[in-house]
């Protein structure tokens, strides 16, 4: 099967369309030796997969309950494992008073009310995230961090912020 008859399957047939992963309850078909590092990289049996369509189909069927994550389909269920975020926030820009930011998986989504910036710790450093869709957050890139710290203001009492869609999200 190829992707394009795959992702027909799935009820993906436009760009950026998500199929209903909330809806869907199989019975858990087991483990997948598949692995979404701290970087971003998806790797599956030991080999890093390298075709951008198919990380965005996977991320697409991607659910998380609890601190577990699945794979799903409308027939089958798959853990995998997450070593940190499932996503990552590769690129971010300023248009007019908002911040956009684009994951390694293709989603865009604004930073605001409905996907506010949030400071989590990971070892011992807080960095930000966002929440993305449905409980799956991304963490911000190196270079994304960097771009969002050029865009923050220092406030009176010395803490760092930025601005999008009318909030204020502290760095610090």
């Amino acid at each position: 099967m190829n992707l394009n008859a795959l992702q027909q399957q799935l009820g993906l047939e436009a760009e950026n369309q998500y199929p209903p992963v909330e809806k869907w309850h199989p019975q858990l078909s087991g483990d997948m030796d598949m692995v979404i590092h701290r970087d971003g990289t998806w790797w599956h049996e030991g080999v890093q997969i390298k075709r951008e369509k198919l990380v965005r189909l996977f991320a697409s069927i991607l659910r998380k309950e609890g601190d577990e994550y699945f794979l799903l389909t409308p027939v089958e269920k798959w853990r995998v494992s997450v070593e940190d975020r499932p996503l990552l926030i590769v690129m971010i820009e300023r248009v007019d008073e908002s911040i956009r930011a684009i994951t390694n998986s293709g989603d865009v989504v604004t930073i605001g009310q409905d996907h506010p910036l949030l400071m989590s710790e990971l070892d011992g450093v807080l960095l930000p995230e966002v929440n993305v869709r449905a409980d799956l957050y991304a963490r911000f890139s190196r270079n994304a961090f960097y771009d969002l710290s050029d865009m923050a203001h220092e406030d009176n009492d010395g803490r760092y912020f930025v601005t999008s869609e009318g909030s204020k999200y502290f760095l610090s």
